[in-house]
Order: structure tokens, then sequence, then C-alpha cells
């Protein structure tokens, strides 16, 4: 992937120091009111104005060769579209290296849905507390379409079950970022709209302060530069989501595949438990520790705390099977699965907020 400046005096003129943020704007396919929106946020005090063209048809290129006559604006172009997450990191790479002394970026759409005003709002709650991730938080109220208010709705709710963050906004693209935090996220892989739900697991899993500033949101009828696809993009979406079960997902099949063959050979419920509990739990350990909550917590006491954790749910879930099987009647494999499943949302919540800690100083 190659990275082309279209404003290369721009580049390479001193960027005046100021209190406020760069502002970011990935645009793929921009209307024309684009040059309205940057002539307008060019009336505040932003040391520099970063425009990704995404890969932008041909037919785009006057506005984009429109905002790179601006002052204070630079232009970089990809020669394909390679998603709005690929875009901000290409943004950010460009800011660290040639705005380190900036507090950070504000990412703006380029749909003309972020008000400058809530720009500047967001952009100064940055200069406030430029070690939080700012996010402006849209009111959903009015004529806000469907898909938004029911797509936001999900991933709000799943997303504070997952990561335990009860967050307005889920899917937000106005946001403050702090300058230390874009070297993290030029390390995420994700490159599509996953990406900005990715930097807000990854915010809350370092111990980041999640601050939330209320904006308001103009939607054009049926949303016609909107460039999110309802159902692809979703998948995506929530695809981060099963990367935070999927340990645990193998950790009880392999629990369940050992549980079976050994109360096959014994007979025995309780022991065939501790078995399969001591094989799935050691893996389950580790895989949950590096890659789900990607701990670097002290691994002796959060070995214990584990180990504590096991050792109660196994004994819970053997009096669960014990019952279904002596007053249900039910089949002890059958028993171990609805017993496992019970417990799974518990202990995934209690590993995620008592046992597994993040870093957000931890060395790359």
């Amino acid at each position: 992937m190659m990275v082309i400046s279209r404003a290369t005096e721009t580049a390479e003129r001193d960027i005046a120091p100021t209190r406020l943020p760069v502002v970011v704007i990935p645009a793929y396919q921009p209307p024309g009111n684009l040059i309205g929106i940057v002539a307008e946020l060019l009336h505040e005090p932003y040391p520099l104005i970063v425009i990704v063209n995404d890969g932008s048809s041909i037919d785009r290129s006057w506005i984009f060769d429109a905002v790179s006559r601006m002052e204070r604006v630079v232009v970089l172009s990809h020669a394909v579209n390679l998603g709005k997450g690929q875009a901000l990191k290409t943004a950010f790479n460009y800011v660290l290296l040639n705005a380190p002394s900036t507090i950070g970026v504000v990412t703006v759409d380029a749909d003309g849905q972020h008000l400058p005003k809530d720009v500047l709002r967001v952009a100064e709650a940055l200069a406030e507390t430029p070690e939080s991730l700012c996010l402006g938080t849209r009111e959903f109220e009015g004529g806000v379409p469907l898909r938004s208010r029911i797509g936001n709705a999900v991933t709000r709710q799943v997303f504070r079950f997952f990561v335990g963050q009860p967050l307005a906004d889920t899917q937000t693209g106005l946001r403050g970022i702090p300058a230390r935090f874009l070297k993290k996220l030029l390390r995420v892989q994700a490159t599509g709209y996953e990406f900005e739900l990715e930097m807000l697991i990854l915010a809350s899993r370092t111990g980041m302060n999640i601050r939330e500033i209320s904006i308001r949101t103009i939607y054009e009828k049926h949303n016609p530069t909107s460039h999110f696809n309802p159902i692809l993009d979703s998948m995506k979406i929530y695809f981060v989501f099963i990367r935070f079960v999927s340990a645990s997902l193998a950790s009880f099949f392999i629990d369940t595949t050992v549980f079976s063959i050994s109360l096959f050979l014994t007979g025995q419920i309780f022991l065939s438990m501790v078995v399969g509990r001591v094989v799935s739990g050691t893996f389950n350990f580790l895989s949950v520790k590096v890659m789900v909550f990607q701990s670097r917590g002290n691994i002796l006491l959060e070995t214990v705390k584990y180990i504590s954790l096991v050792v109660a749910l196994m004994l819970i879930s053997y009096g669960l099977i014990k019952s279904l099987v002596v007053f249900g009647g039910i089949n002890p494999y059958a028993a171990k699965i609805l017993a496992e499943t019970t417990l799974f949302f518990a202990s995934f919540s209690i590993q995620r907020s008592f046992i597994f800690q993040s870093d957000m100083n931890r060395p790359y």
C-alpha cells in the first residue's frame, strides 16, 4: 500500500503550535459539501487538517484538489479503497511523523453529519483531558435512520456485556484521540468500520478513561452518502466480539470432550469433571490471558484467582449436573452441557472484571 501526499508544500510547512488537536477526515466518495465543511473547520485554530482520499473515483478529484489548496490542509491518497480503518491509520501515521507535539487528533466523518461546533466541543474536551478518549455521543432523536438506531442499540448492549464498559454510542465517528494512543492504534489489524470498535475495546482494556460529549448529528434523507453496508460491515463489527468468546468456547469443547471420555471409562461424574476441568482450565487460562484480555497482570496472583474461580464453578456445575440427573432424569452428557452453558456468562464476567488486568503503559 502506497500513500501519496497531494499537498507536499503544506506538508513541508511548519505546523503552528496550538492547544487544539489535528483534525482527521477519512473520505471515500465524499459529497461536494466536504469543501464547505473544511472551510468552516478552518475558522478555528486547528494546527492541521489531514484528509485521506480512500481510493475515491476520478470524478471526485476536484473536491480533493479544492481542499488541498486551503491553508493548513494536507490530503493523502490511497490508490484503491482500503477501508475507513486503514484511512484513519494512514492519517495517524502522518500526524505522528509530522506533528509529534500535538495533543492528539479529532476524527470527523466526511459526509457532513458532524456540526463544526460539535467538532470543536470534542476537540476542546481532548485539550482539557489529553489522556482521555473523547467520544462525540449522538442524540438518537428525530430523523435518525432506523438502521442506525437499531445497530447502535444492539452494539451498545453487546459491548457492555463483553467489554464491561457502558457507552451510549459505540459507532460514533467523531472522536478525540490522545496522541500517545495513536501508536497503539496503528498496530490494530482491522481496516474497515470495525476498526472503530476495536479502538473502544483497546481503550477499555488498557484502562484509558473514556469521556462522552453529547452532540447533534445531521442525517440526510435515507442517508445516501453513507458507505456502511448494514449486513457485511455489521458482520465484521460483531466478529470483533466473537474473538472474546472463542477461547472460552474452545475450552468448553475440550472440557466436554475430556469429561465424556472420562465418564465413559470410569462412570464417575465428579472424577470426570475434575479431569476435564484441569485440561481445559490450563488451555483457557493461557489463551484468555494472552488473546482475549491481553493481560499483563501478576501471573501468580491471576493464577490463584483463576484456580479459585475454576474450583468454585466446578462445584456449582457438579451440583447442577447431579440435580439434573437425579431429579430431572436428564442424561449426564446433556446435563453437563446445560450446566456449563448456564455458568458460561458468569465465568466470563468474573474473568473480565476481577481476574485479568491490562496495563496501559505496557511496552510494545
